[in-house]
């Protein structure tokens, strides 16, 4: 029985030694979407490639703002830039293609962020889907 642990002992060492990887090529994308999500509760900006492939993305919670806050035109801005920055520095992003989606606050201001940063902004595309009079809609808010 301990012959065998031994044994098991060794193989486990001589695994042990350390393999070099191979590093991935720093991968650039100079042109990108980028997805904006604006609800009344929160605005997503996510960025991606011209496949589809999320890059980056930040939202109003992840900058920080907690609550009713991250609904608000101010959170929107600041996620917008803080991922174009991100996306620019580590990407190499230049051009962007923008599509908003939602009825939030924070639909017109995450574009000027995305514009702030320094990217070029080459479309913005509104693809909020519209029902052709298909569930009941939520009730109006009274404030």
């Amino acid at each position: 029985m301990s012959e065998e642990n031994s044994g098991a002992v060794e193989s486990a060492n001589s695994s042990a030694e350390p393999q070099k990887r191979v590093k991935k090529g720093k991968r650039s994308v100079p042109r990108g979407v980028a997805h904006i999500r604006s609800t009344f509760n929160n605005t997503m900006v996510a960025i991606a490639d011209l496949q589809g492939n999320i890059i980056a993305w930040k939202s109003g919670g992840t900058m920080g703002f907690k609550g009713s806050r991250k609904g608000t035109p101010f959170a929107a801005q600041r996620a917008a830039n803080d991922v174009a920055e991100h996306c620019k520095s580590k990407f190499g992003l230049r051009e962007l293609d923008v599509r908003v989606q939602g009825p939030g606050p924070g639909r017109e201001s995450a574009v000027r962020g995305l514009q702030t940063a320094g990217v070029d902004v080459k479309s913005i595309e509104d693809v909020t889907p519209l029902p052709h009079n298909g569930c009941r809609p939520r009730k109006k808010r009274r404030i």
